[in-house]
């Protein structure tokens, strides 16, 4: 009763505030609106945010930049997104909507789909991938598997590196820390004579931390990780564009330190991941046509060390750490047909991976993922509505090499959604879409023995599907910003496996869910508001499941929180000063007590957690630059709180950092 409540109030103080500030303040307001923001995620082209029928968020360069967070796993989990899994060292996934992302393996087996500059980078793990030169984030809440193909059932999260502007600019930075963090980076962008640049490259340290209740979580810290991040391209002729784009990290040393009730004080593990992207984008002259071809080739590789053997029987303790490597590359072409009233977008996706495992089976597999897809947008009544749709196919080939065999599967997905704009401010929408998840390779064309079981696969596998149904309506004007958006989902088809007979295991598709709820964010900035000459921004926003249910237990899905809420404020002035707190909540989860060993069904706790950053240009030496210097508490009220049972996180962590703009 007492979160229905919190819940019925936030949706009335998102929606009636907002209308009365516009009636009363609106001729005040010379703010562009957010709803003229340019996107490219929702329909794989750029288009404005109120052209969108889905509910998309945007992180912001200038919220990205006065957050604590270094990656965008603690982005994304500062922001409230969804459901965080987060271990120490450098593993992070999120959840959206009930959907989780795969948690160690290959990105292909979740239900999040992770993008960089619009193409996936084989893994899940959001923590791979550093701020510094990082621009925007869009995020779809919802399917999206029309645009992005399996697993976009939850939603997509699209990082959008810097592309270079302005006159070429240049800084260096340096951050110390609590448990002997360390972080050095530089950077540069611009553009000049046709060609623009962004990049940066950054590596840090730190040291095991302790946890809110001061107990040291030994074997938590890391070595050494390493990230680079450039963007360049070229504009031959206007409107034609090429792009390189380079991403690579590397982190050696990461500690893996198990449950802290059996804290294992050797067991680390190196992991990277790199990504290179060739893009063309061109246009006619009249706008008419666009289109964009891109190649893009990457690879992801985990190697682990357990050199006591403390965990004999699981393959290392002989001394060769595990190794696990994702080779991955794909191709991308579309055209655009662009007019006043109707956009049509048409294009091919092809998706190769190879993965190789040099201890667990399946040590060898390959995926193969031919896609045509078609998307179209009308704006009819005076460019009031808008209605959108799309179809996609796709076409797999698995291998399973020496441990199965080759098999073959399909998929056609729809999706239709429609937009009305009640004022140049006020939108309202609908949407349906359709998502689905193909069968691994090891479910389809298993056939090897591991571990005294046979694990025989199933070339009768239906993908799992769901149908997703939401409404809603967004505000955005100025110094107020809101949305709201009510969802509803049925997950039919999960894979599970079942045993055939004692020691031999396949796969079947037995398993059902819905799944709905109620998703807002909010912003008001006040110092807009009264025309004064600094920006002070309250925000809000929140996500709230009210069924998320087993069709055929009726029990709670695990491991889903049913509310998370993120609260906090900005501040910023002319001269250089800026400061934001950020309260993050999330509420209890049925869980399994694995670290106990028990097995059993547990509640995992409700937690809060309180990040506070300031900033200040201390210096400003006009043509020569200027240095800012910026201070951040995490976990500023010292809670003990942890993403995953036995895994806590650092109590109350202090850093500072000095930065050269030039």
């Amino acid at each position: 009763m007492k979160k229905m409540f919190v819940l019925y109030a936030m949706v009335f103080a998102f929606i009636l505030p907002g209308i009365g500030a516009a009636e009363t303040k609106g001729e005040k307001s010379e703010s562009v609106s957010m709803m003229d923001q340019m996107v490219v995620t929702a329909s794989r082209v750029e288009e404005k945010r109120k052209e969108i029928t889905s509910n998309i968020t945007v992180i912001a360069e200038e919220e990205i930049r006065l957050s604590s967070a270094r990656d965008i796993g603690d982005l994304l989990a500062e922001k409230g997104i969804g459901f965080v899994k987060k271990y120490p060292g450098n593993l992070t996934t999120i959840g959206i909507r009930g959907f989780k992302a795969e948690t160690h393996g290959i990105d292909l087996e979740g239900y999040i789909i992770i993008l960089l500059d619009g193409h996936r980078i084989a893994t899940s793990n959001i923590s791979k991938i550093m701020t510094k030169n990082v621009e925007r984030v869009e995020i779809i809440r919802g399917p999206a598997s029309v645009q992005y193909g399996s697993t976009a059932m939850g939603g997509v999260v699209n990082i959008i590196t810097k592309r270079g502007k302005d006159k070429p600019a240049a800084f260096v930075e340096g951050v110390l820390g609590s448990y002997n963090f360390q972080e050095w980076s530089i950077g540069a962008s611009g553009k000049t004579y046709g060609i623009d640049f962004s990049g940066s490259f950054t590596t840090s340290s730190m040291d095991d931390y302790e946890n809110g209740h001061g107990d040291k979580f030994h074997n938590s810290g890391y070595g050494d990780k390493e990230d680079c991040s450039l963007n360049i391209g070229y504009e031959f002729l206007p409107g034609n564009h090429l792009s390189f784009i380079y991403t690579n990290y590397d982190a050696e040393h990461v500690g893996n330190p198990e449950y802290i009730t059996a804290n294992d004080l050797d067991d680390n593990k190196d992991t990277s991941n790199r990504s290179l992207d060739f893009i063309y984008n061109g246009r006619t002259g009249n706008g008419a046509f666009t289109w964009q071809t891109r190649y893009y080739d990457g690879k992801d590789e985990t190697k682990h060390f357990d050199p006591v053997a403390s965990n004999p029987g699981w393959g290392w303790d002989d001394g060769i750490p595990y190794k696990k490597t994702i080779d991955h590359k794909g191709a991308q072409a579309q055209v655009s047909y662009n007019q006043e009233h109707i956009v049509v977008t048409a294009g091919f996706d092809w998706m190769y991976y190879e993965t190789k495992s040099n201890t667990y089976s399946p040590k060898n597999t390959e995926y193969d993922n031919p896609a045509g897809y078609i998307l179209a947008k009308t704006i009819l009544l005076d460019q009031r509505l808008i209605i959108t749709g799309g179809l996609r196919y796709d076409d797999y080939e698995v291998d399973m090499k020496d441990e199965g065999g080759k098999e073959t599967d399909d998929n056609i997905c729809p999706r239709i959604g429609a937009a009305y704009l009640l004022t140049d401010y006020l939108k309202i929408r609908v949407n349906y879409g359709e998502a689905f998840r193909m069968p691994s390779a090891n479910q389809l064309a298993a056939d090897y023995t591991s571990y005294y079981t046979h694990y025989v696969g199933n070339p009768d596998l239906d993908p799992e599907t769901s149908r997703t149904y939401e409404g809603g309506i967004d505000f955005f004007y100025g110094f107020f910003n809101s949305s709201l958006t009510c969802f509803f989902t049925d997950f039919d088809d999960k894979i599970d496996d079942y045993t055939v007979e004692p020691g031999v295991t396949s796969w079947k598709n037995i398993g059902e869910a819905t799944i709905s709820g109620i998703e807002g964010e909010l912003s008001f900035d006040i110092g807009a508001f009264f025309d004064l000459s600094c920006s002070i921004k309250p925000y809000a926003n929140f996500v709230y499941l009210n069924k998320y249910e087993d069709k055929e237990t009726h029990d709670d899905l695990m491991y889903t929180p049913d509310l998370h809420i993120t609260y906090g404020i900005t501040a910023s002035d002319l001269k250089g000063f800026s400061a934001n707190l950020n309260i993050t909540y999330t509420s209890e989860q049925d869980i399994t007590d694995y670290e106990y060993g028990t097995w059993a069904k547990i509640e995992k706790d409700e937690f809060t957690v309180a990040n506070l950053t300031m900033s200040k240009k201390i210096l400003d030496y006009n043509n020569y630059g200027s240095v800012t210097m910026k201070g951040e508490i995490q976990n500023l009220f010292d809670h003990d709180y942890e993403y995953v049972q036995g895994y806590p996180m650092p109590g109350r962590v202090f850093f500072v950092s000095l930065k050269y703009d030039f």
